[in-house]
């Protein structure tokens, strides 16, 4: 019902109704009974018409974010379906050329220059029960000479309040940044996920809601997730964390291999996000800002407290995509610890630990574009992209950690390709042309950085999702 009945006169009701004869032959009383009735049927009209606006904007009330959310999530795990639950999954393989002259030994799975590997093995589940919903999602990576190691993505169970609303209990995502992988398009994301601020999986409960004009998440988390099967001490995770670490740095910059355990492990942290989506005739925006603050539980060391800060901003511009990201995060911790220092923390993630810096700044930067592919059969769309993020580091010693991405995605059916050139300063899965990791200051990584070197790595990981 979309006429507006308030305009509709009383006049004009009277003269569909009709009054029978002449108005004299009436009595006042008459008219009155009749006016009282046809107000009584304007006043039902117009409760009708109330109840059909409150439909129409139930129904418009999932919005482009949760429909977004959800398709991917059908595509995330479009295999097959039991009941409730739907089962998939991906397999993720990786051609390597770049700056890998001399390397043994480190975190990159990259391998030599010029090869072709295995990268991912995941399996998904979604369940959607009625308002119950969940996500499960298991991932197997091979490391070479026998050392594989696996670990879980997510795993949580939810319940839907509302089409706009719902709550998360388990490992999920942590509400930070402008969305799931921050403003990244990229394989390798940008700089914000190399200290655990976009796409990191935590423990806890998250609240979460996303409407039309705005969407809002709060969350507790009680620990990061856990470390499953692999060789580090505390770092076989997908998201990177401050971790307990078996090495120690003396007064020299030597690094000490096979110590005890020690370290952190995050806790009683909670997150604010909120995003307001304004739309106008330059497209659409996302405007948004997120919150973080937790402790640091000590293992061998004393406790410590962490916190980080977003302003995010993500314009639509038809096709056109331009994501901007400023955070500044800072862990505070104990000078007096096997590190040597309050200006380095180790974090860990695929297996793999070293020490990043304390106190930063993170810029980024990413513009894409979405172009749709009907006249070639084999492709549905191409999205070319152009980031650069940085870790702006406090201390003056160190140098900051740059990190340029070109590429392009390209998407047919299940297949979704990347294909891009990185160069970067300060990021260790970018090349490895033979770092010293017995000492800290001679490792390009998102600590010290201390050689300073730019090197170059060409990817193509062609990922087919089932």
């Amino acid at each position: 019902m979309r006429h507006n009945l308030r305009s509709v006169t009383l006049a004009s009701l009277v003269a569909c109704y009709g009054l029978p004869g002449p108005l004299q032959a009436q009595s006042i009383s008459e008219l009155e009974a009749r006016v009282a009735d046809l107000q009584a049927r304007l006043s039902a009209a117009e409760q009708d018409l109330q109840a059909a606006r409150h439909a129409e904007s139930l129904a418009r009330e999932e919005s482009d974010v949760l429909r977004a959310e959800l398709q991917r999530n059908r595509e995330a795990n479009a295999g097959f379906a039991i009941g409730p639950l739907t089962i998939g999954g991906a397999l993720r393989v990786n051609y390597v050329y770049g700056s890998y002259e001399g390397y043994d030994n480190g975190p990159s799975r990259a391998g030599h220059g010029g090869n072709i590997e295995l990268d991912t093995f995941r399996i998904n589940m979604a369940l959607e029960q009625g308002p119950f919903i969940g996500q499960l999602e298991y991932r197997w990576y091979p490391a070479g000479s026998g050392q594989n190691y696996n670990f879980l993505h997510t795993g949580w169970l939810g319940y839907r309040l509302s089409p706009q609303s719902h709550v998360e209990a388990g490992v999920n995502r942590v509400p930070f940044g402008a969305g799931p992988y921050g403003i990244s398009q990229s394989y390798f994301f940008d700089q914000h996920y190399y200290v655990g601020l976009a796409d990191d999986p935590d423990l806890g409960l998250k609240y979460s809601y996303a409407g039309n004009n705005y969407a809002f998440d709060a969350a507790y988390y009680v620990h990061n997730e856990p470390s499953f099967s692999g060789r580090s001490a505390d770092s076989t995770r997908y998201g990177y964390d401050v971790v307990r670490w078996r090495e120690s740095i003396d007064s020299e910059g030597n690094v000490n291999f096979g110590g005890p355990r020690n370290g952190f492990r995050e806790s009683d942290q909670y997150n604010l996000r909120l995003i307001r989506y304004l739309r106008s005739s330059l497209g659409d925006t996302a405007l948004g800002a997120s919150l973080q603050y937790g402790g640091l539980e000590g293992t061998g060391v004393d406790d410590g407290e962490h916190w980080a800060a977003s302003l995010h901003l993500v314009q639509n511009i038809g096709d056109l995509t331009i994501g901007l990201q400023t955070s500044r995060y800072e862990y505070h911790i104990s000078a007096d610890n096997p590190w040597q220092s309050d200006t380095l923390i180790p974090m860990g993630a695929y297996d793999f630990a070293w020490p990043v810096a304390a106190k930063a700044w993170v810029p980024a930067v990413s513009i894409s574009y979405k172009m749709r592919t009907p006249g070639i059969a084999w492709l549905d769309s191409i999205r070319p992209y152009l980031e650069w993020s940085s870790i702006v580091k406090d201390e003056e010693r160190f140098n900051d950690s740059q990190l340029a991405v070109i590429g392009a995605a390209l998407a047919r059916g299940g297949w979704y390709i990347y294909s891009e050139l990185a160069y970067s300063s300060g990021n260790y899965f970018i090349g490895n042309r033979g770092d010293d990791y017995t000492r800290i200051d001679t490792v390009n990584d998102f600590g010290i950085s201390g050689n300073n070197r730019w090197d170059y790595r060409f990817n193509i990981n062609l990922g087919y999702y089932y």
